[in-house]
Formats: structure tokens, C-alpha cells, sequence
């Protein structure tokens, strides 16, 4: 290299970054035709890191603040002063930048449903969504494990990977939960705190911290939830006759809700008549027993078809033709 092309090149005195736009993880500070000035300024700011890497090895990393950067701190950077190598630099060294903020409202999913024996209905399928959050912990690994030299590395890239880990990690806890769709459905905090517990050495691998984890929603096949829909309809009746009434009322509500003509107006009727059965049949034992309750209290004349006289009104037997208190004719 001449002293010309040397004093042609190009270096750099302050070397900084601030995100253009949500979701880039690492980004690589151009270089090329370009070295670092002996003495030049590094600003990593807060929610930031820096790393140095010299022929694809890190060199150093550098957390948020103003750094020196010289031969005595960092000597892979080109030493300006070594000319007597006809100004070739010893070194060529490459500046990544880390974002370190909350990568927030992550989202994961089932994509298929979690099959799992629940303890109630035996082998259930479940599907799940909620989001996460997580953050960049340790620059270096995520830049040997993760985004190596690109020259940007953003959160969709890494989405997939994380995802189908969360739901694979999540099945084998439901596996072995030993638990009902209800109470699981009623512990999704629990669920997700498990989940969080179970994730965090995995993420830990990839140079991430996983800050958050929310389940938002588990639910049943569209079949198995109309039988648990029926279980608490049961539940809530406490008997046979009043679940009738409670599976009456729904036919009455759908019907109310088709007004499509004459056959909706059958399906309505159809209805009514069979809450007016279930209605009567419960009516049924309580007239009976009224009725059972009034030839009692009449005396065992009347229990056993007795008549009155016209003359006086006493009891009387059906088939007399005097009455035996007057003696008036019948």
C-alpha cells in the first residue's frame, strides 16, 4: 500500500447507532473502505450493545456509554502509528450493535391443536394463543448462536424458532398436568408461570431473556365444548326436570333467533310444546298430590264416592235412596 492510498482511505471517528424501526435485534456498522480512527468515540446508549469482532471472533463487547477507542484498550483496531508494514493494518475488525430493549407482544400459537389425556373426558385437543416479550442478555452469544455476520438480524427471523419451542415446551406440561380442562382453563396465570419457568434456560442458550409469558385463551374442539356446555347446564339445574327446562329455554333462543318463515315458526311451536310438557310434567305430581291431600280431609265417605242430600246436605251413600240423617226421598 503507497502513502497515497493510505491517506485516501477513509476513517472513522465516532461510531454510533440509533434503531430505525422496531423489531431489528442486531445490526452490523458498515465498513467497508473504511477503518477506525486510533482514538475514535464508540456511544452505545441505553437499551444497546456494541461488540467488536476481529476475523469473525469477538474481540470485545462494550455495554451503554461513550468509549475510547485505542490501541491500548482494544488492539485489534488498526494501529495508525504501526508504519512500518507500509501502512498495512495489522487488523480488520467489524462493529455489531445489539438492541437490548423488551421485544414486546410477541406472538405464539398452536398452529395444530395439543392433543393430551384430560382426566374427565380421556384424550382432548386443545388450542392456545397469547403473546411473550423477551430481550437480547448476552450479546455475544446471540451473535454466535444467532445472527452471526448478517449485516441485520430482526425479531421475524427468530419468530418461528421460538414459537414452535413454546408449544412443544407446553405440551409436555399439559401432558403430565394431570389436571381437568376446567381447572387448567381456570389457571391459565398458573399455566403460563410454568411455562415461563420451563423456557427460561432455553432462551438463556440463545443469548435471550424471556421477560414475560401470557396465555390469553385455551380452548376445546367445537364437539367437546357443546358436551361441557351440557355438563354445566346439568350442573346448574341439579335435577333432570330442571335440565329440560334449561335445554327447552335454548331451543326457544335459537328458535327466537331464526325468523326465516313458516318452517322456523314449527321449530318455534315445536319448542314451546316441549316447554310446556317439561312444564306440566313437573306440575303433574304436585296436582296429584293436592288432590290426594283433599279426599283425605272429606273422610273415607267421600274417598269412597259418596253423595249428598238435597234436603239437608249430609253424606250420604251413592245408591241409598233415603237419606239416613232426614229421611227426605232422593
Amino acid at each position: 500500500m503507497t502513502l497515497q492510498s493510505f491517506l485516501g482511505k477513509q476513517f472513522i471517528a465516532v461510531i454510533q447507532w440509533s434503531e430505525p424501526e422496531d423489531g431489528i435485534l442486531a445490526w452490523q456498522y458498515p465498513m467497508q473502505d473504511m477503518e477506525i480512527e486510533n482514538g475514535g468515540q464508540l456511544t452505545v446508549r441505553e437499551s444497546q450493545m456494541a461488540a467488536f469482532v476481529n476475523e469473525g471472533k469477538i474481540a470485545d463487547v462494550f455495554g451503554p456509554g461513550l468509549h475510547t477507542l485505542n490501541t491500548l484498550n482494544l488492539p485489534v483496531l488498526t494501529d495508525l502509528k504501526n508504519w512500518s508494514k507500509d501502512f498495512e493494518s495489522p487488523f480488520k475488525s467489524d462493529v455489531y450493535f445489539f438492541s437490548t430493549r423488551l421485544q414486546i407482544d410477541q406472538k405464539w400459537g398452536t398452529a395444530t391443536p395439543i392433543t393430551f389425556r384430560e382426566k374427565e373426558f380421556g384424550a382432548v385437543r386443545v388450542r392456545g394463543y397469547g403473546i411473550y416479550s423477551y430481550r437480547i442478555a448476552d450479546a455475544k452469544k446471540f451473535f454466535l448462536q444467532i445472527s452471526g455476520t448478517r449485516d441485520v438480524y430482526h425479531t421475524a427471523e427468530l419468530e418461528g424458532q421460538l414459537r414452535d419451542t413454546i408449544v412443544a415446551r407446553m405440551t409436555d406440561i399439559l401432558a403430565s398436568s394431570d389436571v381437568s380442562f376446567l381447572d387448567l382453563a381456570a389457571n391459565q396465570a398458573a399455566l403460563a408461570g410454568k411455562v415461563t419457568e420451563e423456557m427460561k434456560p432455553t432462551f438463556a442458550v440463545l443469548g435471550l431473556e424471556l421477560h414475560q409469558f401470557v396465555v390469553e385463551s385455551l380452548s376445546l374442539p367445537d364437539e367437546l365444548q357443546k358436551v361441557m356446555d351440557q355438563r354445566i347446564g346439568v350442573s346448574m339445574a341439579g335435577d333432570l326436570g330442571r335440565f329440560t327446562q334449561f335445554e327447552t329455554a335454548e331451543a326457544l333462543q335459537t328458535a327466537a333467533g331464526n325468523t326465516g318463515g313458516a318452517a322456523d315458526a314449527g321449530v318455534g311451536l315445536g319448542a314451546g310444546v316441549a316447554m310446556a310438557q317439561a312444564m306440566m310434567a313437573n306440575v303433574r305430581p304436585a296436582a296429584a298430590a293436592a288432590d290426594a291431600g283433599a279426599e283425605a280431609s272429606a273422610g273415607p265417605s267421600a274417598a269412597a264416592g259418596a253423595k249428598f242430600c238435597t234436603a239437608c246436605g249430609k253424606p250420604m251413600p251413592r245408591a241409598a235412596k233415603f237419606c239416613p240423617e232426614c229421611g227426605g226421598a232422593q
